[in-house]
Formats: structure tokens, C-alpha cells, sequence
């Protein structure tokens, strides 16, 4: 027993010394009753990431980049969108209870000499084509495996790029995590893992969580702000609260589990490392009532958009919400929304 939890306590330095990159996000999956489900997801930075709340009804013409033979589609559902720098899609849900959220992960190279041929895609836009032509996780799943497309994007932030890998559920609970290895997709059942981060990839992911298990969570976590003791609080909390069938407590309960594995605002490790990321905001998809929350950490509280209340249809107008205006915005704000001619995509 003494060796066991030896180990445990390695493993735990281990990860406090690991390189405290700018890329720190963490995603959760609540799993309420009566088919409540909620994924929270917290948007990691070290500078400030201005973040607008869009609104897309289906049925609008669109481009995934402005280089020759791009993919191109037209909307089958409506979706709200979190935008980031008004240029990129970070994440969102559409109209049928799908959800897509990007998190860094350093170790994603997205093409090779295959893959960069195909028709181009870029990242601006590539949770936006997910979610407007696809219904649910299995339908995302057939298109990542047809690959019929090159992914890219501009870099941002003095030249960072954006290495993503990504989360995907859908109303039904499924979900899925996928990611980019030198122009393969590699895509992987969740199962009952309730939370992912960013490095190391999945698989190593999961052996680490796996061990934690072993160990049992009640009496010891570990606690650093490292990407695997993330997971494996948020893993641990969301397989150790109550399930309700009620919205606003299942999202509050989610908030809660999600909170304990963000990094405090400002938080700096050691004598000012340059390279620490504090939760930027954070953001809450309620797959079965179709609400959108949103939780700026400097804000006041929590707001939503409820997607039921927007007209999603063909001919519906593009909505925004500015999120530079919501300091002391709470609870719903549908009435927040104006109309817009759309965000401009940095592709």
C-alpha cells in the first residue's frame, strides 16, 4: 500500500512539472437524469481572448477558406457559436442538441502530403461546418472518417497556432474525442470518461486517469493546475455528483465540477512564468433544453441563450451577442441579441 501511494505522489510531481503552457482548457460532461446532459468547457489563456456569442440560422451559404476549391455548404441546422476574436469558431451547439468544443493539444499536426491536396478547410470555420450539416455524434464520425477535407488556419496571438484536438456529444450523451496525427484523424469512444484536457494525447490520457482511479479520489487528488491532474479531478467530481433531472441545478452542478479544475484568473507559477494560462471563460451546452451559457470570469454572472427562442429557419436573421457589453449581464439574454451581418472568418 505504501508503494501504491508512493507512486500516486509521483505521478502528482510528475505533473506539477510538467511545461505550464498557454494551452489549458478543460471540458466536462455532466449526465443528469430524464436525459439531461450538460457540457461545460473552460477557455484557458495567458492574455485576454475577446470572445462574441453568434447565432446562425440554417440554410445560409458558406466557405470553409478563401483558397481555391474550398470546401463549401449550406447550412441544414441553425447553431450559436462562441467566436474568438470575432474571426474563429471556437465552439458550439446547434438546433438538434449537438456540441463541439476545440481544446489545445500540442501534439497535432493536421495534414501531410496526402491530406493537403483535399479540399481546404479552415479552422475558423470547421466547428461551424460540423455543426451546421451534422445531427449527431455518428454523423460527425462519418465525415472525420471520410477525410474529404485539408485543415488549417491563420495563427493568432503573436504567431501561436492552433493545435486542437476536439470534444463532440450529441443529445443522445455519445460522445467522442478526436485528434489530429500527421494528416490522421485518430477518433475515440468516451465511453464513461466524463472529462478531457489537453496533453498528452488521449490514449496516454486515459492511462492516467485510469490510475487515478486505482487510487480513489476521496481521500487524495492531484492538485496542480498540469493538463492530467485537470482531467482527473473533473473526471473524478462528474462520477461523484447527484443526477438531476432539473436544467438549473444540472448546470450549476456542472459549473461547479468544472470551476474546481480551472486556474484561478492571474494565477502565475513560480516567479512569473510568462507561459501560465487562467481561465478566460467558461461555457455551458444544455443538450437537451438547447441553452447556451456563457460565464465571462470577470463578468458579474452567468447568462444564456436559449436556442428554442430563436428563429433557426431558413431566412432567419444572424444574431450576436457583444460580449464586451455583458459585464453585469445575468440569466437569459435572448433580448441581448442584434442583428448582424456575421463575423468576418481569419481564415
Amino acid at each position: 500500500m505504501k508503494k501504491f501511494i508512493l507512486s500516486a505522489l509521483m505521478l502528482t510531481a510528475a505533473a506539477a512539472v510538467l511545461p505550464q503552457s498557454a494551452e489549458a482548457c478543460s471540458r466536462v460532461c455532466y449526465v443528469g437524469s430524464d436525459s439531461l446532459y450538460v457540457i461545460g468547457r473552460c477557455l484557458d489563456w495567458r492574455t485576454p481572448i475577446p470572445t462574441n456569442i453568434y447565432v446562425y440560422p440554417a440554410g445560409i451559404e458558406k466557405v470553409g477558406s478563401d483558397k481555391e476549391g474550398a470546401v463549401k455548404w449550406k447550412s441544414k441546422y441553425g447553431a450559436v457559436y462562441a467566436v474568438s476574436y470575432d474571426s474563429g469558431i471556437t465552439e458550439g451547439m446547434n438546433e438538434k442538441g449537438l456540441c463541439v468544443n476545440g481544446l489545445f493539444c500540442k501534439g497535432t499536426v493536421y495534414d501531410n502530403a496526402e491530406t493537403a491536396t483535399r479540399p481546404p478547410m479552415s479552422l475558423a470555420m470547421f466547428v461551424g461546418w460540423l455543426l451546421d450539416m451534422n445531427a449527431t455524434t455518428d454523423e460527425v464520425v462519418e465525415v472525420l472518417k471520410a477525410h474529404d477535407f485539408s485543415l488549417s488556419g491563420a495563427t493568432f496571438d503573436e504567431g501561436t497556432v492552433s493545435a486542437l484536438h476536439w470534444g463532440v456529444t450529441d443529445a443522445s450523451g455519445h460522445s467522442v474525442i478526436f485528434e489530429f496525427d500527421h494528416g490522421n484523424i485518430n477518433i475515440y469512444e468516451m465511453g464513461d470518461y466524463l472529462a478531457m484536457t489537453n496533453d498528452p494525447n488521449w490514449p496516454a490520457m486515459t492511462a492516467i486517469v485510469d490510475y487515478w482511479n486505482r487510487v480513489g479520489g476521496t481521500n487524495m487528488l492531484p492538485g496542480t493546475v498540469a493538463s492530467p491532474d485537470r482531467c482527473v479531478r473533473a473526471n473524478f467530481f462528474a462520477h461523484h455528483v447527484d443526477a438531476t433531472p432539473d436544467a438549473d441545478l444540472g448546470t450549476s452542478i456542472c459549473r461547479s465540477v468544472l470551476i474546481n479544475s480551472c486556474v484561478p484568473y492571474t494565477y502565475q507559477l513560480g516567479d512569473g512564468e510568462p507561459n501560465v494560462s487562467s481561465t478566460q471563460w467558461r461555457s455551458y451546452s444544455n443538450l437537451r433544453d438547447r441553452t447556451y451559457g456563457f460565464d465571462i470570469v470577470t463578468n458579474y454572472g452567468y447568462f444564456y441563450i436559449d436556442l428554442k427562442k430563436c428563429n433557426l429557419k431558413p431566412g432567419g436573421k444572424i444574431l450576436k451577442l457583444d460580449t464586451t457589453k455583458t459585464k453585469s449581464l445575468v440569466g437569459e439574454a435572448n433580448s441581448r441579441l442584434e442583428v448582424s451581418k456575421g463575423f468576418t472568418p481569419a481564415y
